[in-house]
């Protein structure tokens, strides 16, 4: 139908994020992994509702595109930021930090790590209910 707009997922779920650095369900779907010339990696991430990721920096940096949902984004020391679909994040390298859905709406976002070559996360401690619940 013309000018319905279709709320199917651009990417498939994915694999099932590891629990070691996940509190809540959430899906890795790997879009590309260091490509050679470009040194990049690209993820898209499917959180459900409450469910956020560890602490953690890239020595690279880190970027997230936001495609559907709500959620959350927080740099150490820094108040929470609501998400929402068609927001980017720009995470400088080391930066420690933190991203996922709100308490009641899943959230999707890509992220795209530069400077692949430099290594993937640095998973840090899980964020604890008190600072997920937070946000003001």
């Amino acid at each position: 139908m013309p000018g319905k707009q279709n709320d199917a997922p651009i990417f498939p779920k994915g694999d099932m994020a590891p629990s070691d650095y996940f509190t809540g369900t959430a899906w890795v779907k790997i879009l590309v992994k260091n490509p050679p010339v470009l040194n990049i990696s690209a993820a898209n991430v499917v959180f459900e509702p409450g469910c956020r990721n560890n602490w953690h920096r890239h020595a690279g940096g880190q970027m997230l595109i936001c495609t559907k949902g709500d959620g959350y984004f927080q740099e150490k020391g820094k108040k929470i930021q609501l998400l929402r679909a068609g927001d980017v994040v720009e995470i400088l390298p080391g930066v420690v930090h933190w991203h996922g859905a709100t308490p009641y709406n899943d959230f999707t976002h890509i992220a795209i790590g530069p400077s692949a070559d430099k290594g993937g996360p640095d998973w840090l401690e899980p964020v604890t209910d008190t600072e997920y619940n937070n946000f003001q």
